[in-house]
């Protein structure tokens, strides 16, 4: 059993095979033939260890014939392992006895030997692992295990492993099919990240260099909730998380019987409870899990999910599916909030040394036009279907909103001249996520109607720390006190401004974390689908006193993690069967 320790990213448990993904393809998951087909099996074998053998002799007597005998060699180390009698003998066994398919024995027999040389003293017999391997993928090339495109033919359940995962391969991910991820490298405020969490599946980020040691044979378990990977696990180790696992379920069943019940506290006071998405289909569960509507729809996944430019229509079609399933709920549409980095296409696609401080969100959409204004005009089309807001982020200055909210009027008026349904009187924010901002947030509370706390960029651009990079996760934190007296300087701006503030980040998705800016003044928070039933039940457990009783001390710590260990003690007093054992 091998445990290895990540940074959670997107709760719950899966367990499952192994797929790892790696440059050229993947290493199959488990897949046990029909005895009927071993024969089969073993011819698909033999044509593929041919095939690779004649590769390498061409290679062997073109490259002794241009490079010398010395390079030519190498090939030939390579043909000796391919027609190893030992190979053969374990190949054969794992076919004919337990009924592996040729690619599934091959993956397994010759990424043991690999992990078995890599663990070797001697330099020189490690470094064989890379033809170990080198031999494993064109075995797997001729048998067609490899793929250009290893997710899109999945037909059973796996747990994928990968250097790392983008988030419009991770929004492409096959839901039926993928019970969980894992990544070497990754934050836990980046985008892969926040998709993880929209699509509910279970998603550790950050491990470092782990790929090496995993085969797709082993059986492996993704703890969303610790942030642990754990490979081959034994009996007792699987029978707890199954246990776990059952909780989970059991839970989930008590907390749905709050779904159409107010958020509302002992003493009662009613908390807006709205939901952030990422795609139209999460509709469905916000309704289903009671939320009071959205409060922020992350419009950029219309970008990251395709490899073409949406269009005006584009936008305007998934917007109007979300505002008219809500049916009179608030939405609040956030335009697109990416970096140059994150576009790769047109003239959008710029290489910056530092993106996160470069042309990105507003800056971004200020800086071209083409796309921001068919964005605009299918927000206000939209509009007419419903009650929906507009939001501008990481806005640091009061030229940027005036900029933006001019456009906006500016569109307004060609829709009207064109004679298209529109609305233009929709509220109009802004996101709270810069310190810049937060200074002075009471000259842009004249010009918005409501402001909405980021707590993700917030604590990066506060901390200096880049929220998508595992080296310095542990500096990314948004109970750090620095960014929590942020936070309590824009609410009581907010409040003294009479201008509705809300928060969106990840920070009021965590019950603990929750309570905390209950008691600081916030009355609005906006969470994943997945943690509507949580956040509303630790709601509906606590006062307003409560939670301004643990404001008050919170703001006397000095570090995050005093922080996080204060409010997980509060949240098993007041709510014990959130705090997962």
């Amino acid at each position: 059993m091998l445990e290895l320790q990540g940074i959670p990213v997107s709760p719950g448990v899966a367990i499952g095979p192994a797929l790892v993904l790696d440059a050229d393809g993947y290493r199959i998951p488990r897949c046990i033939v029909p005895a009927s087909d071993v024969e089969d099996e073993f011819a698909r074998l033999h044509t593929a260890v041919d095939l690779v053998s004649a590769h390498l002799e061409h290679s062997r007597l073109e490259t002794t014939a241009t490079a010398g005998r010395s390079t030519g060699d190498i090939f030939a180390a390579q043909l000796q392992m391919l027609h190893d009698p030992r190979l053969h003998s374990e190949l054969q066994r794992r076919i004919g006895a337990d009924r592996q398919s040729a690619a599934f024995a091959v993956s397994g027999v010759l990424h043991n030997y690999a992990s078995a040389l890599r663990r070797l003293d001697n330099p020189l017999l490690a470094d064989r692992a890379q033809d170990v391997l080198d031999i494993e993928r064109q075995l797997l090339m001729q048998l067609g295990a490899v793929t250009r495109q290893p997710l899109s033919d999945l037909s059973e359940p796996v747990i994928v492993l990968s250097h790392m995962l983008t988030p419009s391969e991770t929004a492409n991910l096959d839901r039926r099919y993928v019970k969980g991820f894992c990544t070497e490298i990754g934050g836990p405020g980046g985008h892969t990240a926040i998709v993880a969490k929209g699509l509910e599946i279970p998603a550790v980020v950050g491990i470092g260099d782990f790929l090496h040691q995993i085969a797709g044979s082993n059986c492996v378990i993704v703890d969303g909730d610790r942030g642990k990977l754990i490979v081959d696990p034994d009996d007792d180790v699987l029978e707890n998380y199954l246990q776990r696992a059952e909780y989970r379920r059991s839970l989930a069943v008590r907390l749905a019987e709050l779904s159409q019940l107010p958020a509302e506290t002992t003493d009662g006071v009613r908390i807006q409870l709205n939901a952030n998405i990422e795609f139209p289909h999460e509709t469905a569960a916000c309704i289903e899990r009671g939320a009071d509507g959205i409060g922020l729809y992350r419009t950029e996944f219309l970008y990251l999910s395709s490899d073409d430019e949406p269009s005006e229509e584009d936008h305007y079609q998934a917007y109007s599916e979300v505002v008219q399933k809500m049916d009179g709920r608030p939405v609040v549409i956030r335009t697109l909030d990416l970096g140059a980095d994150k576009m790769g296409r047109g003239n959008m696609a710029h290489r910056e040394n530092n993106p996160f401080l470069g042309l990105r969100s507003i800056r971004l959409s200020l800086r071209n036009l083409d796309v921001f204004r068919p964005q605009l005009r299918a927000v206000l089309r939209a509009a007419v279907h419903g009650d929906v807001r507009v939001m501008f982020p990481l806005i640091t200055t009061i030229n940027e909103l005036r900029q933006a909210r001019m456009l906006l009027n500016v569109v307004a008026e060609d829709l009207h001249e064109s004679g298209l349904p529109y609305r233009s009187d929709l509220p109009v924010g802004m996101m709270v996520e810069v310190p810049a901002a937060v200074m002075m947030l009471e000259h842009f509370a004249k010009e918005v109607d409501f402001f909405s706390i980021g707590t993700n960029d917030l604590a990066q651009y506060t901390l200096a720390v880049d929220r998508s990079n595992e080296y310095v996760a542990d500096l990314y934190q948004s109970s750090d006190p620095a960014v929590l007296r942020l936070i309590q300087r824009s609410i009581d701006v907010a409040a003294q401004s009479q201008t509705p503030v809300s928060v969106c980040g990840e920070m009021s998705s965590n019950p603990g974390r929750a309570l905390l800016l209950l008691g600081m003044g916030v009355r609005n928070l906006s969470v994943p689908p997945s943690a509507l039933p949580r956040v509303k039940k630790v709601i509906r457990n606590v006062s307003i006193e409560q939670c301004q009783a643990i404001a008050e001390r919170v703001m006397k710590l000095e570090a995050a993690r005093d922080v996080d260990l204060y409010l997980l003690d509060r949240l098993a007093d007041l709510a014990p069967e959130l705090v997962m054992q």
